[in-house]
């Protein structure tokens, strides 16, 4: 799939680089829409957000690093920077934002019923095999938009 357009001066713009994360996150968002409502055995609006199977933020982040080694080659010093904020994206999701997840369970188990339900959003975070399948869209998707 080729999305480069000449644009003025004779200049390729490729929007391939533009595409691919977008597309990461939109494949990643409806397959974990999906996902979850198979497990809630209903339509689980309520669930959209952080956390869950595939992990979005994965997903967008890899593509980029993988469509950068597709297109450019790993030697290329942009596939170093994207490597580089996939693996700190990751080792967020997978760390801090799983901590932030489990303090919140903890201070919703204190808060006072009768200050009304001010519940903190508890799924923030990802496990290993939600940020790997992540990086299985994310890669997938790239491989599909550069080749």
């Amino acid at each position: 799939m080729h999305l480069g357009a000449v644009a003025g001066k004779g200049v390729i713009m490729d929007y391939s680089y533009a595409v691919t994360p977008f597309l990461a996150w939109l494949i990643a968002g409806v397959a974990k829409f999906i996902t979850n409502s198979i497990k809630a055995k209903q339509l689980a609006f309520g669930l959209i957000g952080y956390g869950g199977l595939p992990s979005n933020h994965s997903a967008i982040v890899s593509s980029m690093a993988a469509l950068v080694a597709f297109k450019e080659g790993i030697e290329h010093p942009a596939f170093g920077v994207a490597i580089t904020l996939a693996f700190i994206v990751m080792l967020d999701a997978g760390g801090l934002r799983r901590q932030v997840g489990r303090h919140a369970v903890a201070i919703n188990k204190l808060s006072v019923p009768e200050q009304g339900p001010q519940m903190l959003r508890e799924r923030v975070g990802h496990t290993p095999a939600e940020i790997l399948a992540g990086v299985v869209v994310g890669i997938s998707v790239a491989a599909l938009v550069g080749m």
